[in-house]
């Protein structure tokens, strides 16, 4: 059985460790003040939101997001950041479960709409993106600054 909570204090360690899992999949290093930064935002839960999965009471997934105003529709949207599944989790269910609980986040919320980016190469992920949402054709540009 798969639950879906915020996360608690006492899971920084298990999902830092998921965490730089993600972080390492899209070939980056980033230094430990980016992972404190995150938790501490995490824990504050005003700008930035994390739930964590877990599968017999071991936290297996995580996923990061946020809500911002849009100029397009009268209510925010909310930008799923990240998500993350433990390799031995994957494929029963977690990324899916985790999905749905920011969906109904987001509708308490009175989101209009979740969005995400991935990797055109990520075709794991995307074999459940295309099931549970819809691809709108979009490319992601940026500037570094």
């Amino acid at each position: 059985m798969i639950t879906v909570e915020p996360l608690k204090s006492e899971d920084r360690e298990a999902w830092e460790n998921l965490f730089r899992a993600y972080i390492a999949f899209y070939e980056r290093v980033e230094p430990q003040e980016v992972y404190d930064r995150a938790w501490r935002e995490f824990r504050s839960g005003e700008r930035i939101h994390a739930l964590g999965a877990r599968v017999g009471g071991e936290l297996v997934g995580i996923t990061h997001f946020l809500v911002h105003p849009s100029t397009s529709a009268l209510t925010d949207v909310c930008y799923l950041q990240d998500l993350f599944t433990a390799p031995e989790a994957r494929g029963k269910g977690v990324a899916r479960a985790l999905i749905e609980a920011v969906a109904e986040w987001a509708r308490v919320r009175e989101c209009n709409r979740i969005y995400w980016h991935t990797q055109r190469t990520n075709a794991t992920a995307r074999r459940l993106y295309d099931q549970v949402a819809v691809d709108r054709g979009f490319m992601l540009y940026q500037l570094p600054l």
